[in-house]
């Protein structure tokens, strides 16, 4: 037994409530006997209770990961060794053993397709053996969303699935309040520097960036936000942050943390008029936020100067310090989102999941929202977990709203 492993999914396990009350109607119910699941997700504790929930309702679940540095290795074991699960996974992936570990949830053809990122989605997209198995799947993340939304437009996207990252239960939370905590978790467990009067940048005032922007804050940081949309800028300004252009906003800061989804929104030309030892950070699902070819290309030098960053040394004698790689530091650097956050987002993507079991062969090949009775579920389980009520309309009240001839 590998006994941090176990240790760290029992914990999960013990504060994820609403995946244990979706757990007792699935080991008596089975949603997916006989259903085959492949997945590609960060593999860490939470997602290890989630995997075993989708086992604990009858399905035959393969994992691998969905990001070369996120894997816990001691989850990984003890799913392995300990519950007999197939996971293919190790942190610190090559990208020849990363994509050869998604190959291996798919050696026997899943129905249903689990991912984070969009990387399954695509490798199971240009199998015509792999497809016709397919019944429907779920995407977790805004990259992934991106591409499924690419897809579906150019008529590519060839079974149904289901945009579980623009769930309330999901974005509202686990974009916003998970990604705030565990990106500053992330951040202080590799440099291990203080936050209080540093002048940062969030680069994307999206849930993620907001929520980055909003713990920062709080940790007492200068924020500053950087957008290309009018009205999310100003709404940042409305917020109480600076908002400035990238190539001016770096010249002035002590830190980055992207959160766009977006590609080069620190580019190498921003690196060269960077303040001096600037530490950049990323919090979007690929390593291309941050222009990492482009750094690795053309600076002229590169020291290790801790576990989890890398000091670059610019053609123009400048210094960047990069953490993990612009790999998405929140799992890289530190542990993935909190257990409640991840409890909420596993719980849409199991009731997803079983939807599409019930809705087979009723589904079209398109992007679809979560329905809107699964997230009212999770979030009324939640609600009964943290042992709060809330008020229900009166019958006088939901007269009031189906009319149109009484006025105020």
């Amino acid at each position: 037994m590998d006994n941090n492993g176990f240790l760290r999914l029992k914990w999960a396990r013990d504060h994820m409530p609403v995946s244990a009350k979706i757990r007792e109607r699935f080991l008596r119910e089975k949603p997916f006997k006989g259903i085959k699941i492949s997945m590609a997700l960060h593999v860490e504790a939470k997602t290890g209770i989630f995997a075993l929930l989708l086992s604990e309702g009858g399905a035959d679940v393969r994992l691998a990961s969905c990001n070369p540095l996120s894997s816990d290795d001691s989850v990984v074991e003890s799913l392995k060794n300990d519950y007999n699960y197939k996971v293919y996974a190790k942190k610190g992936e090559t990208q020849e053993e990363y994509y050869s570990n998604i190959e291996k949830t798919v050696e026997v053809p899943p129905d249903i397709i689990i991912d984070d990122g969009g990387d399954l989605t695509n490798l199971v997209s240009e199998r015509h053996e792999l497809v016709k198995n397919i019944i429907g799947g779920n995407e977790e993340t805004t990259t992934g969303v991106v591409r499924l939304k690419a897809m579906e437009k150019a008529g590519a996207l060839k079974f149904p699935m289901f945009d579980v990252n623009d769930a309330q239960m999901k974005h509202f939370f686990d974009n916003r309040y998970g990604s705030g905590q565990s990106a500053l978790d992330g951040f202080m467990n590799a440099t291990n520097i203080l936050l209080a009067g540093k002048h940062v940048i969030v680069a994307g005032y999206g849930y993620v960036g907001k929520g980055v922007a909003m713990r920062l804050k709080g940790m007492g940081s200068n924020v500053t936000v950087t957008e290309v949309d009018p009205v999310k800028a100003i709404e940042a300004v409305m917020d109480g942050f600076n908002v400035d252009t990238m190539n001016n906003a770096i010249r002035y800061s002590d830190i980055i943390f992207t959160a766009t989804g977006m590609k080069n929104v620190v580019s190498y030309d921003d690196m060269l008029v960077a303040k001096k030892s600037i530490i950049l950070g990323n919090v979007g699902h690929f390593n291309n936020e941050i222009d990492f070819d482009g750094l690795s290309k053309r600076s002229i030098n590169k020291t290790q100067v801790r576990n989890m960053v890398t000091e670059y040394k610019l053609e123009n004698g400048n210094t960047i310090n990069l953490i993990s790689d612009g790999r998405l530091l929140n799992l890289a650097a530190g542990q993935g989102h909190p257990v409640e956050i991840m409890d909420l987002s596993f719980a849409l993507q199991a009731l997803t999941a079983e939807y599409i079991v019930k809705n087979k062969g009723k589904l079209e090949k398109k992007v679809y929202p979560v329905p809107e009775e699964i997230d009212i579920d999770v979030a009324k389980i939640e609600l009964e977990a943290l042992n709060i009520k809330i008020d229900n309309y009166t019958e006088d009240q939901l007269k009031y709203l189906n009319s149109y001839t009484e006025g105020t």
